[in-house]
This record gives structure tokens, C-alpha cells and sequence, in this order.
């Protein structure tokens, strides 16, 4: 494990210049309006199958534009130094860790991120020009797969609220949320992030990272973009809306869509993290 993660500590290191960013989990604001579910389809969802050799690769060339970015900088730089002083178990590479601690982190990277995340795959021309977040995106897939393994690829009823937007849905419609959704084991957990809509669902992709959260007692349960759901319930209240759902498999409009065309899966560089810590090293001499 140390080998990998050394040289996401060295990248953590080459950051420290970059600006801070919020202290806390920036909430949403504005009037409550209403928005109805559906599948998605202009979410970025890779799944990345069969192909993270090559991803790895690739993404030695584009991460030195990403880290450019001084909130995804800041937010990595915090997330390390916090891993490096916890005791997580050994179930994810290093580089996965800090993935899932940067999104869990209290800045807006995780909002930004989403929000990116939800637009990205409009086409592969917009992904591949347009969306900015290529690395965290495949670190953090590839963390869930991980951690989906190791923990027996079990299912879980979750809770997750939602502020500001009353979602709409209608029953055995099939939905996705097209984003990395977090939920809780904890039905009171939900209510730090609101109560306009209250979502109950039974998830079988989505994984507990409680041990690589910045809020281990919340019970952070983490949705993948590309899991669908049926609608089993929909209730709408005077202050809030219910919807129950359950997992209905998997669904992804894309797959490897930064490598697709290029060679066979090639052998992991075993200082893949080295170099993308290079690459890191110098776009912050250019910042």
C-alpha cells in the first residue's frame, strides 16, 4: 500500500500554496421548486470496465491541467494530510482514500464536482473538452468498485434529504439519480441536509465510507451516477415529498470514454502516482 500511496503524499506536499476554500458544506439556497425525476441522461455515468490500466495511463496526461484548479487542489492537499493522521483500514489504494476524503471534505468541491458530474455527458466532445474533473471521477468509481467487493457486494436501506427542490416521481418509473448521491444508514442524518424531499432506498451499488469520510457518524452511504431505480412510492405532503426506491440494476451511456479507440488494456505503471504527482508539481508552478 505504501508504494502507492507515496506519491499522492508528495502531491499533497506541492499544494500548499494553493488558495483555501470554504470551512463548511456550502448548503443550497434559494425558493424550493419542483423537479421531476428521470434517468438522467446527461449525466456523465463510466463505469470504466475493463479498462482502468488504461485510464491510468491517460489520466498521467490530463491531470496536470485538473490540479490547476486551486478548490480541487486545496480540498486533495486537506483530504491527505487528515488520512495520513486517521487509522482507515487498508481496503482501498491510497490514491482511492483521499478520493473518497476530498469529496466528503466541507468545501464546495463536492458541489462543483456533482454539478459537473450531472452535465458531463451531454456527448464524448463535451466530456472530453468540457468536463474537468476526469481524475476524481475515475478515482472515486473506482473506490465504490473496490469497496462494493470487498464488503460482498451487499444492499442497504438508506436515507437521503434533499433541501430546496421537492422532487416528483411516479410509480415503477425507472430513475437515476446521475450524480455521486450521498445517503445515510441513519434516518436522522438526513436531516442536516433537508427535508423537501425524503428519499427511502434500498441500494445494492451504493457502499458504506464511513472510514473515509470527513463525517464518519453520519453513516455516509455513496451512490454511483449509473444505478437505476424503480419508483415503489411516491407521497407528496404539504411540506415535503417521500419517494421509495429500489435498485433496479445499472445503466451506463458511457464506458472507458477517455481511452475509447486507444490499444489493449496495457500493465499498470507501478509509480503511476509518482508521476501524476510530478505532473501536479508542475502545473502548481504554473498557477
Amino acid at each position: 500500500m505504501e508504494h502507492l500511496g507515496l506519491g499522492w503524499v508528495l502531491l499533497a506536499g506541492t499544494l500548499a500554496g494553493t488558495l483555501a476554500a470554504s470551512s463548511t458544506r456550502e448548503q443550497d439556497l434559494g425558493p424550493i421548486r419542483e423537479e421531476a425525476m428521470d434517468m438522467a441522461q446527461n449525466s456523465f455515468d463510466d463505469r470504466y470496465q475493463d479498462c482502468r490500466c488504461e485510464m491510468e495511463e491517460e489520466l498521467k496526461m490530463v491531470n496536470r491541467t485538473e490540479f490547476k484548479n486551486p478548490l480541487y487542489a486545496n480540498t486533495w492537499r486537506k483530504a491527505n494530510e487528515k488520512l495520513r493522521n486517521s487509522n482507515q483500514p487498508q481496503v482501498l489504494r491510497w490514491e482511492y482514500a483521499v478520493a473518497v476524503m476530498a469529496y466528503t471534505y466541507p468545501t464546495r468541491l463536492y458541489r462543483k464536482f456533482n454539478e459537473a458530474v450531472c452535465e458531463g455527458g451531454r456527448s464524448r466532445d463535451y466530456y472530453l473538452q468540457s468536463f474537468h474533473f476526469k481524475t476524481l471521477h475515475f478515482l472515486l468509481t473506482e473506490a465504490l468498485h473496490t469497496l462494493r467487493d470487498a464488503q460482498g457486494r451487499r444492499c442497504y436501506n438508506v436515507y437521503r434529504g434533499v433541501r430546496d427542490i421537492r422532487f416528483m416521481a411516479q410509480i415503477n418509473q425507472t430513475v437515476r439519480f446521475g450524480r455521486f448521491a450521498s445517503a445515510s444508514l441513519k434516518k436522522n442524518a438526513t436531516k442536516r441536509f433537508g427535508q423537501d424531499t425524503l428519499f427511502f432506498v434500498y441500494t445494492c451499488y451504493g457502499v458504506p465510507i464511513k472510514h473515509f469520510s470527513f463525517y464518519p457518524e453520519e453513516e455516509e452511504v455513496l451512490i454511483p451516477p449509473y444505478e437505476v431505480f424503480k419508483v415503489t412510492k411516491f407521497t407528496r405532503d404539504r411540506d415535503r415529498n417521500i419517494i421509495r426506491l429500489r435498485s433496479h440494476g445499472v445503466r451506463s451511456n458511457y464506458n472507458c470514454a477517455l481511452v475509447k479507440g486507444t490499444s489493449s488494456p496495457r500493465e499498470p505503471p507501478h509509480l503511476w502516482s509518482l508521476l501524476l504527482a510530478a505532473t501536479a508539481l508542475a502545473a502548481v508552478g504554473h498557477l
